[in-house]
């Protein structure tokens, strides 16, 4: 509340149902609310219900469910595929060859841009953290790389591009960021949670 006293607009959330608390709390129609952390299919209902955007599509099977929940609630909602730069297993995300910006499963990225209730915005994406910065640059330039190929290949539909925390957002708006997610700045580091076993 305090961050929206100061003048914050725009708000992210990692979690889908701690967000929705805090959006149904809250109840400020001058915030708009962002989902930026994974979510499993089982909870696009609750992003479709509560959230403004969400800038973590990383699969079409994603896509189709928080579409179809989308469709039952007559909205269309802002978002963003999510591109695993970094190529690193243990993050979600279309892949790309670093030889030529290429994406697996390009066919799946059409199929998404034909769902009615979602609208494609741009690209979102988590780089491997580097205790410099500066070594996040490469993965900032890649995304940049990327958007441009299909923007050509589909008619300059990204606009946006979500890259960039608090460790290294100047560095992703040097190199084209549209939206940086600077929680922990802004807000500190997020509370440990509380011990359930006493």
């Amino acid at each position: 509340k305090l961050a929206i006293m100061a003048g914050a607009k725009n708000l992210g959330e990692n979690y889908p149902e701690e967000g929705a608390q805090k959006i149904s709390e809250i109840c400020n129609p001058g915030v708009t609310w962002h989902m930026i952390g994974h979510i499993q299919r089982r909870k696009t209902r609750i992003v479709a219900a509560h959230y403004d955007m969400v800038h973590s599509i990383d699969s079409l099977k994603l896509a189709v469910s928080l579409n179809n929940e989308c469709v039952k609630m007559h909205k269309v909602m802002p978002v963003l595929l999510e591109i695993n730069v970094g190529g690193e297993e243990s993050k979600g995300g279309w892949m790309i060859t670093d030889i030529d910006y290429e994406i697996a499963c390009i066919e799946e990225i059409e199929q998404i841009l034909d769902l009615n209730s979602l609208a494609v915005e741009g690209l979102m994406a988590m780089p491997p953290l580097h205790e410099d910065p500066e070594g996040s640059r490469q993965y900032f330039t890649k995304m940049r790389a990327i958007e441009e190929k299909l923007n050509r290949r589909f008619n300059n539909t990204f606009t946006e591009l979500s890259m960039g925390t608090s460790h290294d957002y100047t560095i992703a708006v040097q190199e084209g960021a549209t939206y940086v997610r600077v929680g922990r700045s802004i807000l500190g580091p997020r509370p440990a949670k509380k011990d359930q076993s006493s």
